[in-house]
């Protein structure tokens, strides 16, 4: 998944996104985006000439907009020995701003997850963002000390997807940062000793 390399790009994968969030797959289309973006009409056929280039512009936005959101959160904890206590903190924060200051974003993505279901061309870029999520979880464990690391790396992830899917779009509501937090040691506790 490539970088989105233009200013223009950038404007308008942004716009597809706030569109996704707010009105769903059947809202976004190219007329709609020049005017959220305030862009002349045929502006984001420039950029993405086809419905599928638009979403895989989205796609790769989504994923910048994604790490950059995770870099945040990493940056504004203070780490210790990089333990189970470390990670249970990385995780809550950044499911906490996951489901509060970039809700956008992530509604966004399960838009485009489940496009990605019916749009082969669309999967593939998805399945390489899940990658992308995986391999650091994967690490992080292993970091932490978890037996199993690879197997852990997977279901902490489905875990934390669990947990903001219930937020945002389930009937769960956003938990207060505590629950969260707790609820993450607690899976901590049973990955790191099995």
């Amino acid at each position: 998944m490539g970088a989105v390399n233009s200013q223009r790009a950038v404007l308008v994968a942004d716009a597809a996104i706030a569109i996704l969030a707010e009105r769903g797959m059947r809202g976004l289309t190219h007329r709609a985006v020049d005017e959220a973006a305030g862009l002349p009409p045929g502006s984001t056929s420039n950029c993405a000439r086809t419905r599928a280039a638009l979403l895989e512009l989205t796609l790769a936005r989504l994923s910048e907009r994604e790490a950059a959101a995770l870099s945040t959160v990493v940056s504004g904890l203070p780490f210790g020995e990089g333990g189970a206590g470390d990670l249970t903190d990385l995780l809550a924060a950044f499911a906490y701003a996951a489901m509060t200051e970039h809700r956008e974003t992530t509604v966004a993505r399960y838009e485009l997850a489940l496009e990605a279901t019916r749009r082969p061309e669309l999967r593939g870029l998805y399945d390489e963002l899940g990658r992308r999520i995986r391999e650091p979880a994967v690490a992080m464990l292993a970091a932490a000390g978890s037996p199993d690391p690879v197997r852990r790396g997977g279901q902490m992830v489905a875990y934390v997807e669990g947990l903001l899917f219930d937020a945002v779009a389930g009937a769960g509501g956003t938990p207060s940062p505590e629950d969260l937090r707790a609820a993450c040691e607690d899976l901590m506790s049973l990955f790191l000793r099995s």
